[in-house]
C-alpha cells in the first residue's frame, strides 16, 4: 500500500524519545535569539532516521515537501535524507526535480545538521556538471543557512578532486560574521587540504591573517604541529 504523510509521521512519533528531545533543544541552540530559535524535536537520532528512511525510500516528492514543512526537526531531517538517497540513484530529470524542490524550500533547511546531511549530495551533486554560478550567488544570501549550503555543497567537488570552487566560495565568506559559517568554511578548507595540501597552503598564506580564529583552527587542524603553531602565531 502506498505510504501517506500520516503513515510516516506516525512511524516517527512511535520512535520519539522525550529525554533525547530535551537534550536536542539545548544542543541545537533553540532559545530566544539563538540560531535554532523555536525549533522543536521528537528526539530521534540520525541513524534511526536513516533506517526508517530506507523503509520509505520510494515516497513521492510531494510527501517529502509536506514533511519539510513540519515544525519537527526530525521530520525535516527525514525528508532530506530521503531526498538525498533518491538523488543519488536518480537520472538527470529526476535529479533536477529534487534539486528544485530543495532550492524552493531552503527556508525549512534551517539548522546546520539539516544543511550538512543534504547540501553536498543534492546541491553539490546537481552542479557537478553545470555552471556553479547559482551556487556562488547563494553566498550573498542574507539567510545563514543558504550561505552554509553554498559552502558545504562544495564537498561534492572536493571528493571529485576539484577544490577550486571551495576556495572561491571560502574567499567570499572570510568576512562573514556568523560562527556557523566560520566552522563550515574551515571544515571545507580542511577537507580540501586533505586532497590538495599545496592549494590549501597557498590559500592560507593569502588569507590566514584576516580569517576568524575558529575558521583558521578548523582549516589547519590536519597540518603538522609546527605549521599549525606558525599560522596561529602569524609567523608564516
Amino acid at each position: 500500500m502506498p505510504s501517506t504523510l500520516e503513515d510516516i509521521r506516525q512511524k516517527l512519533r512511535n520512535m520519539a524519545d522525550p529525554e533525547s528531545a530535551a537534550h536536542s533543544l539545548r544542543f541545537f541552540k533553540t532559545g530566544e535569539g539563538q540560531y535554532g530559535e523555536g525549533d522543536v524535536f521528537l528526539g530521534i537520532r540520525v541513524p534511526v532516521l536513516r533506517k526508517i528512511a530506507r523503509t520509505f525510500k520510494g515516497i513521492s516528492l510531494d510527501l517529502c515537501a509536506g514533511l519539510l514543512e513540519s515544525p519537527y526537526h526530525e521530520e525535516r531531517m527525514f525528508a532530506l535524507i530521503v531526498l538525498a538517497n533518491q538523488f543519488q540513484k536518480a537520472g538527470p530529470k529526476d535529479q533536477e526535480s529534487i534539486y528544485h524542490l530543495y532550492r524552493d524550500n531552503t527556508r525549512y533547511v534551517n539548522n546546520w545538521d539539516l544543511v550538512d546531511v543534504s547540501a553536498p549530495v543534492i546541491v553539490g551533486g546537481y552542479f557537478m556538471d553545470k555552471n556553479p554560478r547559482p551556487l556562488v550567488d547563494l553566498v550573498k544570501s542574507r539567510n545563514l543557512w543558504e550561505r552554509r549550503i553554498s559552502m558545504v555543497a562544495t564537498w561534492a567537488f572536493i571528493r571529485r578532486g576539484q577544490p577550486d570552487l571551495t576556495f572561491r566560495i571560502a574567499e567570499i565568506l572570510i568576512c562573514d560574521t556568523e560562527d556557523l559559517i566560520h566552522k563550515a568554511v574551515g571544515w571545507m578548507l580542511r577537507e580540501a587540504g586533505k586532497r590538495n595540501l599545496p592549494a590549501l597552503e597557498e590559500f592560507l598564506r593569502r588569507h590566514y591573517k584576516k580569517m576568524p580564529r575558529t575558521m583558521l583552527r578548523y582549516a589547519i587542524e590536519k597540518l603538522d604541529d609546527e605549521r599549525r603553531r606558525a599560522y596561529l602565531k602569524g609567523n608564516v
